[in-house]
Order: structure tokens, then sequence, then C-alpha cells
């Protein structure tokens, strides 16, 4: 580790022995001294593994002013977002090698050790305090738009985070403009492959054939949309809150020459017309609606289906109901999914089967979401400079922060990924066949 110390401008020295602790002194004593990136700081000191293939470079004291107001992942996705932090080699390796290192018991501080430490970088909490990046989503904001999960504040979260611009997730989705979870039939399958083996699999659950009447709320870029209509000869309607989202499915489907058969609104699902509906499929909007709005949202769509209907529900789930939830003030709320809540899959299915749903079928497809988010993340690097020159150096960072943590929770089962295929009972009669022609 180097032996420079630089002292912040018009502050004396303090700490162990009158002296100021350098950056990579506090790194090692926080993550341990074997950590395995190389750590290396605007001070000029260093510390870690110097043959890592990644690398965490604190490179301004705002860095530190961000960790000392915000102490733990909102301090560093702060400092990293406003490029105080960098991370030079894969964001996922550097992101899996700290983790390994934050779990491990043997680096716990002592609360002697922290207040050692908060002592020793103590100024950045009263001088040159610093505001959030601008792409966190300010809470009062949001309030100011009506109670959470309102129309109005629905609104408002779904365009900060779908209208970033269509032209960003054409490079980070790719040609299919699906971003929900693919279903690969090997680790080597296409990301294309598999999210059009996605909606062909949510399409034969649902038992889809030609002159159905097909909703599905939450549409996106409309995939789900155009793959039944096409495939399957259904006509079909998506809605979604994403103005720009619309917009493009709308186009799409006008080039794809299904016009007469697919179309997708700007449009509240609360808002969609009851009973006229032979299936509905609900693909990643669980995660926006709410806990205590799942009895409306499922009963919602219940009232929507003809008798003998089914319903599809595919979304993020949380391994099992005492995990604790998304929490309101956490980096994911604040950056990628203002409002979002997870629920256990058993919740889910409570829910369904509470509003009426008889439960047919239901699969975990948590791996499946790690490979998909590899390929979103591969696209992002392989188009960082278009990227960038699309949303801004910032939001192109959430981006890559955001994804490659994904991967590792779903990898270690933080989050899973599950489809329950539910059905409106015809009198006593599923019509369901004997055993699924699924797989």
């Amino acid at each position: 580790m180097s032996n420079v110390a630089v002292l912040h401008p018009n502050e004396g020295r303090h700490g162990e022995k009158g002296t100021i602790m350098r950056l990579a002194e506090i790194f090692e004593r926080v993550v341990g001294a074997d950590a395995p990136v190389r750590f290396r700081a605007y001070d000029g000191s260093t510390a870690g593994d110097p043959n890592s293939d990644v690398a965490i470079i604190v490179r301004t004291p705002v860095a530190v002013n961000y960790l000392a107001q915000a102490p733990g992942a909102l301090g560093l996705t702060r400092a990293y977002v406003a490029g105080h932090i960098d991370v030079e080699g894969d964001m996922y390796t550097a992101l899996k090698h700290m983790s390994d290192v934050a779990f491990n018991e043997g680096n716990r501080l002592s609360p002697l050790e922290l207040a050692r430490i908060a002592k020793s970088v103590g100024w950045v909490k009263f001088v040159n305090r610093v505001a959030p990046p601008p792409q966190e989503v300010r809470r009062t904001r949001l309030f100011g738009r009506g109670s959470r999960h309102s129309k109005g504040r629905d609104a408002e979260v779904i365009q900060h985070h779908y209208d970033v611009s269509n032209a960003f997730y054409e490079l980070v989705l790719g040609p299919s403009m699906t971003y929900t979870c693919a279903v690969f039939d090997t680790e080597d399958s296409t990301l294309e492959d598999a999210q059009y083996r996605k909606h062909d699999l949510v399409a034969r659950k649902l038992g889809l054939g030609e002159g159905m009447r097909l909703l599905d709320v939450g549409c996106g870029w409309g995939g789900m949309v155009v793959h039944a209509a096409r495939e399957y000869g259904v006509r079909a309607l998506g809605v979604t809150l994403s103005k720009e989202q619309a917009e493009w499915a709308q186009k799409n489907i006008a080039q794809c020459g299904l016009s007469d058969l697919a179309e997708v609104r700007h449009m509240d699902y609360r808002d969609v017309p009851d009973g006229i509906y032979d299936r509905i499929s609900s693909i990643g909007l669980t995660e926006h609606i709410g806990e205590r709005n799942l009895p409306g949202y499922f009963s919602g769509l219940y009232d929507k289906l003809k008798p003998g209907g089914r319903l599809l529900n595919h979304c993020i789930t949380r391994p099992h109901n005492d995990v604790p939830p998304m929490t309101p003030n956490g980096v994911i709320n604040r950056y990628v999914f203002p409002d979002g809540e997870l629920e256990g899959p058993g919740r889910l299915q409570t829910e369904m089967n509470q509003a009426g749903f008889e439960i047919r079928h239901q699969e975990n497809l948590r791996e499946h979401y790690s490979l998909t988010l590899r390929g979103w993340c591969d696209n992002l690097e392989r188009n960082w400079d278009a990227a960038v020159a699309e949303v801004g150096q910032g939001t192109a960072r959430v981006w890559r922060l955001y994804m490659a943590g994904c991967v590792l929770g779903f990898e270690r089962n933080v989050v899973q990924l599950h489809q329950i295929l539910g059905v409106k009972l015809d009198g006593t009669a599923a019509h369901m066949p004997l055993r699924p022609s699924f797989a």
C-alpha cells in the first residue's frame, strides 16, 4: 500500500498518532487486506490485489462526501453514477468480488474501529455537502403525484424508467425489444431466440388459438402482442403506461403488417373494459402493483376474462415472504424502479386463488433471468459509446450497475422469477388438457 496521504485544505490532522487515514487504509480495514480487487484513490494510496482484473478508483474527494452522507450501497451508487468512483474491468466481476468480501464474517469491524474511521473522514459530513445525481428520484416529487400506486403516481414512475429513450432500449435489449426474462433452451442460446421461446411458452401455457382475444397488461413494446398475432392468429390488445412504448409498438405492428390483429394503447390496465377476453398475459407488471393492491389487481383481471379463460402472471418475486421487501429508500427504488414491490410466489398464488382463479401451473425461471441480464449487459458494453451519446454518462452508469447487480441477485437467489397460470373456471370445467402441452 502506498505511503501517500493527502489532507483536505484548511483541515488539521487527526486520528491515530495525529494523522488522517489514507483512503487505501480505510479500504483495507473495511474489506480486509486481501480484497480480490485493485484499489486506487485520488490521494495516491493503493490497496488490494495488484493483479486483479478489476479495479475500483476513487477519483475525487466528492466520493467520500457521498459515502459520509449515505454510508453503504446508496453512497457508493451516488458516487459511481456521478463519476467520482470508477470501476475498471467487468462490473459484474467487481460486484461479485466485493460482495464476497462484504459477506465475509472475518471482515466485520468492531464499533471502535468504525468510530475511528468515521472520525478520520468526519469533516466531509459538515463541509462540501453534495446533492444526489439527477438520475436519483426525489421522494418529494413522487409524493406530489398522489398516494403510492395511484394512477397519477404510477404514470410518473413508469415514465421515469421506461421513457428513458426507445433508441437506448434498442441498444440494450436488442431487436426483440423485450424487457422481461427470456427462456433459454441452453446457456448458449441467443438472447433473441430465448425471447421468442419465452413468448411462445406464454402462448402455449395460455393455449392460444386463432380467433381468440388476448389482453396483455403492461405490454412494454408489444413483443407478446406481436407474437400472439403473428404466430397464433390471435386478436391481441396490449396496454402500457409508457407513451413512448405505445408509440414504438404501434409503428412496429404496422411494419409487421399486423394492424388488423394487434394493437397497443397508452392506457392504465385498470381502465381496460371488463369481460371480453379469452386470455390475459401479465409479463413484468406485478412488480409495479404494490402489496395492498394485489387483491384488486387479480380480481380486475378475473373480471375481464370469459369463463374458461386463463391468466399467465410472470413477474420477479422474493424467495419467500419473510425476506425483507424492497426498501422505499433503497438504491433500486431511488434509481431504477420507484415504488417497486416484490412478493413471494406463495403470496401471489394465494391472491390469485382468492380472486377466483384455479392455479394450474407454477414454475421458477430464476436462472433464466441471470442469463437474460447477461445478454443485456453484453449489449450495453458493446454499444457503450452510443448509449452514452443517447442518454448521458450518468444514466448509462445506472444501467450498467443495476443490471450487473441483478445478475448477481438472481444467481444468489436473492430474487426469483415466477410464472403462475390460473384458470377462471367455466362452472367446474377448467378446459385444460389432462397433461400440460408445454415444456
